[in-house]
């Protein structure tokens, strides 16, 4: 079977971004379960790195460990902590709201154990939780991305994404969607490698550090 490298590096585009970059270094297995990762996902909503991890952090201390690294609470612990305790955490309302629903969705098996995700397609996942508050695509992308450590995710919707396509191919502009999906459609069943490679391209050139959730 081809590999990911033969196959990305058959466009001459991308065989010079691998050549510039090196070898694709994305791991796709943090380790986390389903539900702690779609809680990360919500505290690190429109945040930057440091903030989101200080967030999760104080969340971490909340759970049956104590440990600020984690795990968070449990779905039913979380449930039984007061507005108050979670809102001291750095949490919005809309974000205690979404993850006190993910936490019940736990409980009413709607959010998947890692086994049980092992056994569903990537889009019968997305489907499932984008059904959730706070939750959408880009969210469950990167979770099977990071998380589940799925090879073809191309999570068309993400600017850094459609922004590094834009730099390889030397567009003008960065490519709608609908068209990166349809142009990317070739690299198929290696695409999560593609974005990371997109991510990579897009940040050349910058001074601030990678963004901590697709490195």
């Amino acid at each position: 079977m081809v590999d990911s490298a033969t196959l990305l590096g058959a466009d001459p585009d991308l065989a010079a971004v691998i050549a510039r970059i090196g070898p694709c270094t994305l791991h796709g297995d943090n380790g986390q379960e389903p539900y702690d990762a779609l809680l990360r996902a919500i505290a690190g909503q429109q945040l930057h790195g440091a903030a989101a991890r200080k967030i999760f952090g104080r969340l971490c201390l909340l759970g049956e460990q104590e440990n600020m690294d984690g795990p968070p609470p449990s779905p039913a612990r979380l449930l039984s902590l007061s507005e108050e305790s979670l809102r001291a955490c750095g949490l919005s309302g809309s974000k205690l709201l979404a993850m006190r629903g993910v936490a019940q969705a736990r409980l009413d098996d709607v959010v998947p154990t890692r086994s049980e995700a092992a056994g569903m397609t990537d889009e019968d996942l997305i489907a499932r939780l984008v059904t959730l508050r706070g939750i959408g695509r880009w969210t469950v992308e990167m979770l099977l991305m990071f998380t589940l450590n799925r090879p073809d995710v191309m999570p068309v919707d993400d600017f850094g994404v459609r922004e590094g396509w834009r730099r390889i191919k030397g567009l003008e502009l960065p490519p709608k969607p609908k068209a990166l999906k349809e142009e990317t459609a070739r690299f198929s069943p290696y695409r999560s490698t593609l974005a990371w490679y997109c991510w990579r391209v897009a940040e050349e050139g910058k001074k601030t550090a990678p963004n901590p959730l697709t490195a």
